[in-house]
């Protein structure tokens, strides 16, 4: 997961504004009336938005399990020493300190494939919060998966990157199966070929809902996309503000 395709992953994820993801979070901060200090990231991949995290000064760890994503985090957050990066893994994280705030994004959630390991990670970040802390994360919805995505085949050209993306939804087990073929060329002439398989588990809003309770959160909100509204039937983004008292 995430090898080789780490390499590539800012420049076929550059039309994801992190900035302005960054502004929603914020917005969450302030109509919850938080102020965090201290802030853990979960999955944080290449660093994108643990960068502008850093930048606007608040404490932040930050962790991911794919070594190659580190390095790549590594590189982009250095220079901020209000950063601290960490190999770690969502369902079994272990850090000495308590956070003001838990965030993951880019629908990170969605690769806990197992209920008992989404209880365990949710159980952790509720364990990992200081009282009245906030835990902000979004998924892929159950319709994006398994509707949207689904069995279907998605192709891409750029001028250095040609790209298939060729999906299989499990309907027994609601694992939406990517088979990712890349062919990548530095010169624009001597292409290269490397493949990758990714899982997304697609949940329910109820199901997410109850494993936060289970975990401990008594206050969850749900909101469609970078908005403060109610998600619909055909939303595709769903983030989760949940508090802890």
């Amino acid at each position: 997961m995430y090898d080789n395709f780490a390499y590539l992953y800012d420049e076929l994820m550059n039309d994801f504004d992190y900035e302005q993801w960054f502004e929603y979070i914020k917005e969450i901060f302030h109509k919850y009336n938080k102020n965090p200090v201290d802030i853990l990231e979960m999955a944080c991949g290449t660093g994108s938005l643990s960068y502008y995290i850093g930048k606007e000064g608040y404490k932040l760890t930050c962790f991911d399990l794919s070594e190659e994503m580190l390095s790549i985090a590594y590189e982009k957050l250095k220079r901020l020493k209000n950063v601290k990066i960490l190999r770690q893994d969502m369902t079994r994280f272990t850090i000495n300190k308590k956070f003001d705030s838990v965030i993951s994004i880019c629908d990170s959630i969605n690769y806990i494939l197992d209920r008992e390991d989404l209880l365990k990670t949710f159980t952790n970040v509720y364990n990992h919060l200081n009282d009245d802390g906030i835990f902000i994360f979004d998924m892929n919805s159950y319709y994006k998966l398994k509707e949207v995505i689904g069995n279907n085949v998605f192709v891409e050209d750029r001028d250095n990157i040609y790209y298939t993306w060729q999906n299989n939804y499990d309907d027994v087990k609601d694992i939406c199966e990517f088979y990712l073929t890349f062919f990548y060329s530095e010169d624009g002439e001597n292409f290269i070929r490397f493949d990758e398989k990714h899982l997304e588990k697609a949940y329910k809003n109820e199901e997410i809902i109850s494993l936060l309770k289970e975990a401990g959160f008594p206050n969850i909100e749900v909101y469609d996309g970078f908005s403060f509204n109610s998600p619909g039937k055909k939303s595709e983004r769903i983030n989760y503000v949940a508090t802890k008292i």
